[in-house]
């Protein structure tokens, strides 16, 4: 016979659905990956993603990006499309800092925060990490963090301009955008 009841986790409760995106720039994710030079020195890459185009918006590629780093990012997005209603971002410092949160009070932005260690809660950006990785990070030999950011920025561009998802009707980011954009 069972001696123990089994225990019953708090945190398995049931989230909120979050509802899709219906417009560009209604909804963004972002997230930081890391990766390395030839010669080990360490570098760091924060991903932007526009929720309903999937158009990857900016990749910045450096060996430290701070939280100030990040709201220049915003900042520098911002002046050529409108500013998302809400930016979907995990639990990292440089997201939950006091200058991120002023930047999202002061701009009209809500930061949409994922359970602590549910990296599905953000898959959207969590996939496209996958693919940077994996047809990037992975196939690259990096010799300097200017090679790494020409080399990333090539992809990306490649990625908006060329690559088909099943999700937009097998058309690419950029080519779904304009679509959108005529419709509205």
């Amino acid at each position: 016979m069972r001696t123990k009841k089994p225990r019953r986790h708090v945190t398995a409760c049931r989230r909120m659905v979050r509802p899709e995106a219906v417009e560009p720039n209604e909804g963004w994710s972002m997230d930081f990956m890391s990766d390395q030079l030839f010669d080990g020195r360490r570098m760091r890459l924060l991903t932007l993603v526009d929720n309903f185009t999937r158009e990857s918006l900016a990749i910045e590629v450096n060996d430290h990006i701070g939280t100030h780093k990040v709201v220049e990012v915003l900042m520098q997005t911002g002046k050529g499309r409108k500013l998302p209603r809400t930016i979907r971002v995990d639990n990292g410092p440089e997201f939950i800092s006091k200058a991120l949160d002023q930047w999202a009070y002061l701009n009209g932005v809500e930061l949409d925060f994922s359970r602590p260690g549910k990296p599905t809660d953000n898959g959207l950006i969590e996939a496209f990490n996958g693919r940077l990785r994996q047809e990037c990070l992975n196939e690259s030999w990096f010799l300097s963090l200017q090679d790494a950011r020409e080399k990333v920025e090539s992809w990306r561009q490649q990625y908006n301009r060329d690559r088909p998802h099943g999700s937009l009707g097998n058309m690419a980011p950029a080519e779904y955008a304009l679509v959108t954009a005529k419709t509205s």
